[in-house]
């Protein structure tokens, strides 16, 4: 069994997995003031909260968007794991060709969603993820990474305007009944789920017409399941899909892995 963590600007994923099986995930704020010793304690008593003995995990691996904390969770997760856990970073193996301007510069959340979507799913593929950001990731049919989109995320979206006007109000995320909304909430609301469904499918069919095929279209993050269902395009939703890259690519850099 590994330990998996995937830190991101608002949450940090706490995943264990053995056999490439999803046997945990949890969540946790995303805190840069916290230190090593606060998130050990944490990850450890998410982990025997959740009946998971650390003696039994054989090693981690970490993803982040976030640089100033990987050398705290790193260290977190060695105390935990007794050996230091693995970073996605450039050099690391995954077996994903990037096609792309500045490798170095790719997130690592999306290599890892790309890796684990090209294991998992008919190429070529549409990753959309929608989290703080809202990131779409393009592998084809040779299953290369072509490269994708970065949008704000719902919520930031939805802070932003409650934040920078004087008359909307922040507001719950929960779906309206209509598009057309009769008061000022549904009409935000509208324009949350049902214009970033909009985007969603408009995005999907437009990277279509580029790639010259119909994609497979996956969608993942904390924000999906609210999104999936006002969308029109036929969309697989895996919420473990990085969790499950994350796996993949830790078995790809043990020793005697097939490079």
């Amino acid at each position: 069994m590994i330990l998996a963590m995937d830190a991101g600007n608002s949450n940090i994923v706490l995943g264990c997995l053995e056999g490439g099986r999803v046997v945990l995930t949890a969540r946790a704020a995303t805190d840069r003031q916290r230190t090593e010793d606060e998130y050990a304690v944490l990850f450890r008593s998410i982990l025997q909260m959740n009946g998971i003995n650390p003696s039994a995990l054989e090693g981690g691996i970490l993803s982040s968007v976030v640089p100033p904390l990987n050398r705290t969770l790193l260290q977190a997760g060695e105390r935990i794991i007794g050996k230091r856990p693995l970073l996605v970073e450039p050099g690391i193996r995954t077996g994903l060709p990037l096609l792309v301007d500045n490798p170095a510069a790719l997130g690592s959340d999306r290599i890892v969603d790309a890796v684990a979507a090209s294991a998992l799913y008919p190429k070529p593929l549409i990753i959309f993820d929608l989290g703080t950001c809202t990131t779409v990731s393009v592998v084809d049919k040779e299953g290369a990474f072509r490269g994708g989109v970065i949008c704000a995320g719902v919520r930031i979206s939805q802070e932003a305007l409650a934040a920078q006007t004087s008359q909307l109000p922040a507001i719950s995320l929960d779906p309206p009944r209509r598009a057309i909304g009769r008061n000022t909430i549904d009409c935000m609301k509208s324009g949350a789920i049902y214009g970033t469904a909009a985007l969603v499918d408009g995005l999907a069919e437009r990277i279509e017409r580029e790639l010259g095929e119909p994609a497979t279209v996956i969608m993942t993050g904390g924000m999906g399941k609210r999104i999936l269902p006002a969308c029109r395009k036929k969309i697989r939703y895996d919420g473990d899909l990085l969790l499950k890259g994350l796996w993949l690519i830790y078995q790809k850099n043990q020793e005697g892995a097939a490079v």
